[in-house]
C-alpha cells in the first residue's frame, strides 16, 4: 500500500433496521414479544461499510434513500459516520427488516420493505471507481459492476452470484459462507480470482484456479449473543487487509476477529473493531 490515504468504494443498500431478541421463533397462532428492541442502519451494504469506515481509508458510499422518516434516519446515520455519501433519491418508503435473535445467537429476517439500491443511471459519481484502491460491491445492478472494475480490486458479496454472471466481468474476490448454499454453490460463468467461504469456528476456504486452501479460524468468542453481522463485517475487514497489501490468506485471517467481534451483541455496530 502507498502512502497516500486508500480510497474504498461501497456500493449497496442500507436498510432500516429493527434488531430484537425474542425467547424463541413464533409458532402458528403465538403472539411474539420483542426484548429490547432497537434500530440501526443494518442490511450488508451498511454494515460492510461501517466495518471500514473503523479504517483510515478514504470511504465512499453508493446507495439509495426513500422519502419517508425512515429513509431520513437512515441517511442522517450514514452522513455521521463523515464518509462520502452518494444517494440515489427514491419516491418510496425506504427498506426494512425487522431482526430477530434467539438465545443460540441465530437471527431471522423479516424483509418489510425490499433493499433499495443505487442504479447507473442514477446521476451520482461513477467516475470515482477509478481512482479506488477498491470497491465492495452488493449491488443489484450490473452496469454499476461494469464500471467498478475500474478499481484496483473488486470485491464481491456471494449473494450477488447472478449480478457478477449478467456483469460478465473478473473480479477478484467473492466472499460468502460455506455454510449457507445461497453463497456456496453458485456457478460464475466468469470466474473470480478467489472464491472465499467462511466456515465459523473452523475458519474456511479460499477457492482458486490453483486449488483450494484453508484459513484459520479466529478465537472463539466465550458466548454468541447474535450472528448478525457477523460476514458483511468480515467482508469489511477483508476488503480493507488486501488493500493494505497482506496476501489473501493472511488478510483472512486478520479479518476473521472482526467477524467474531459482533457475535458479542444484539447490533453488530457496537461491537465492530478498528482497522489499522
Amino acid at each position: 500500500m502507498s502512502t497516500a490515504r486508500p480510497r474504498i468504494a461501497v456500493v449497496g443498500h442500507a436498510q432500516h433496521v429493527t434488531l430484537a431478541a425474542v425467547s424463541a421463533l413464533p409458532s402458528l397462532g403465538d403472539i411474539l414479544h420483542l426484548e429490547r428492541p432497537t434500530w440501526m442502519a443494518g442490511g450488508g451494504g451498511a454494515i460492510t461499510f461501517f466495518q471500514l469506515v473503523r479504517s483510515p481509508a478514504e470511504i465512499h458510499f453508493f446507495t439509495a434513500i426513500g422519502d419517508d422518516a425512515a429513509g431520513a434516519a437512515v441517511a442522517a446515520k450514514l452522513v455521521a459516520s463523515g464518509a462520502t455519501i452518494h444517494v440515489g433519491r427514491r419516491p418510496a418508503p425506504h427498506s426494512a427488516d425487522l431482526v430477530l435473535v434467539t438465545p443460540d445467537g441465530e437471527r431471522t429476517i423479516v424483509v418489510m420493505h425490499p433493499p433499495l439500491q443505487a442504479r447507473i443511471d442514477d446521476p451520482l459519481p461513477w467516475d470515482v471507481f477509478a481512482s479506488c484502491d477498491a470497491v465492495f460491491f452488493t449491488g443489484q445492478d450490473p452496469a454499476i459492476l461494469r464500471v467498478a472494475r475500474a478499481a484496483r480490486l473488486v470485491v464481491v458479496t456471494a449473494r450477488r452470484a447472478a449480478v457478477v454472471a449478467a456483469a460478465g466481468v473478473t473480479v477478484d474476490v467473492v466472499v460468502g459462507s460455506l455454510n449457507d448454499p445461497r453463497e456456496s454453490n453458485n456457478q460464475y460463468p466468469v470466474p473470480p480470482r478467489a472464491l472465499v467461504l467462511t466456515d465459523g469456528p473452523r475458519g474456511g476456504e479460499i477457492r482458486t484456479a490453483a486449488g483450494t486452501e484453508h484459513f484459520a479460524p479466529p478465537p472463539s468468542p466465550p458466548r454468541i449473543v447474535g450472528s448478525y453481522g457477523a460476514g458483511d463485517s468480515f467482508a469489511g475487514a477483508l476488503t480493507w487487509h488486501l488493500v493494505a497489501g497482506r496476501s489473501l490468506k493472511d488478510a483472512c485471517e486478520y479479518a476473521g476477529p472482526h467477524g467474531a467481534a459482533v457475535l458479542a451483541g444484539i447490533d453488530p455496530l457496537e461491537h465492530q473493531l478498528p482497522l489499522a
